[in-house]
């Protein structure tokens, strides 16, 4: 069996997961049942087989031989999975700067092959310059030293560099309310070359951008921003992420995800059309 590798330890947790998932259904097994095998709980079953736990070889051999897992190919493709789905993503070398909640992130973003993400005050961190971004980081850790700030300004750009890799470059629709244009984040400066790098954005072929202006109104009942993920690898859902001052939230029940989905399309209705956007953005350039 051939797994996909592309994406990281966390997109792997998860496609083992649900690998696991499936052969425990296909027996009739409960989670308590499984739980009770490799001497955990029914909630460790649960985590494991959403993908948000490290995986202990012992622990998924026990599993596969309760699920009658008995070819030695199979057996032997999803023990790798599990060695590498414990090893350290690309971000591990952030990991001073950077929550464990937000890793989960990480991992998704670097496998998905199109994010639709909503803004209603920040640009995007995929569309940031380092200023930009200095400015934002300041925000939130005004009390870090200058090595900090950047660091954690380095993590952000080195997330926008899959967009220059021909191999793996995904595809980018973002939403922004006009808000986001219109606070001076870092001073007058800062805000116009973000500007001008948000025009320079829009010529890529990948990237899609619209902005919601003031008169919009029917965008209200989206509420916060959001960012919907969908991978091209079979066996994984998609997800939509939401950020929260110390943690996330990652929904990928089918009715969440349309609900979110139903949002995002509202939103793209009530803003500029595309091809409109790069006219409103010079609006703005003479305007900050």
């Amino acid at each position: 069996m051939d797994y996909p590798r592309r994406g990281g330890p966390t997109v792997l947790r998860i496609l083992l997961g649900a690998q696991l998932r499936r052969l425990r259904e296909a027996r009739g097994m409960s989670t308590e049942e499984a739980g009770y095998e490799i001497r955990g709980s029914h909630s460790k079953i649960s985590r494991m087989e959403l993908g948000r736990v490290g995986f202990k070889e012992r622990d998924v051999s026990d599993l596969l031989t309760l699920y009658g897992v008995e070819d030695p190919e199979e057996r032997e493709a999803l023990l790798q999975l599990a060695k590498e789905a414990n090893t350290p993503g690309w971000w591990h070398q952030y990991g001073d700067v950077l929550p464990g909640w937000f890793e989960t992130y990480l991992g998704l973003e670097g496998a998905a092959s199109l994010l639709r993400t909503y803004e209603v005050q920040f640009v995007p961190g995929l569309m940031q310059t380092e200023d930009y971004a200095r400015a934002v980081v300041r925000l939130g850790y005004g009390d870090a030293s200058e090595e900090e700030m950047q660091r954690r300004v380095g993590l952000r750009m080195t997330r926008q560099e899959r967009f220059t890799d021909p191999g793996s470059t995904p595809t980018l629709w973002a939403v922004l309310d006009e808000a986001v244009l219109r606070r001076p984040l870092g001073g007058r400066e800062v805000m116009r070359a973000q500007i001008r790098h948000l025009i320079e954005m829009t010529a890529l072929p990948n990237v899609t951008l619209q902005i919601v202006p003031f008169g919009a109104l029917d965008h209200a009942a989206a509420g916060g921003p959001f960012t919907i993920l969908r991978f091209a690898e079979p066996g994984l859902s998609d997800v939509v992420f939401l950020e929260q001052l110390t943690s996330a939230l990652y929904l990928d029940k089918p009715t969440d995800v349309d609900t979110y989905m139903r949002a995002m399309n509202n939103l793209c209705i009530a803003a500029t059309r595309p091809d409109d956007t790069v006219a409103f953005l010079k609006r703005m350039l003479d305007e900050v």
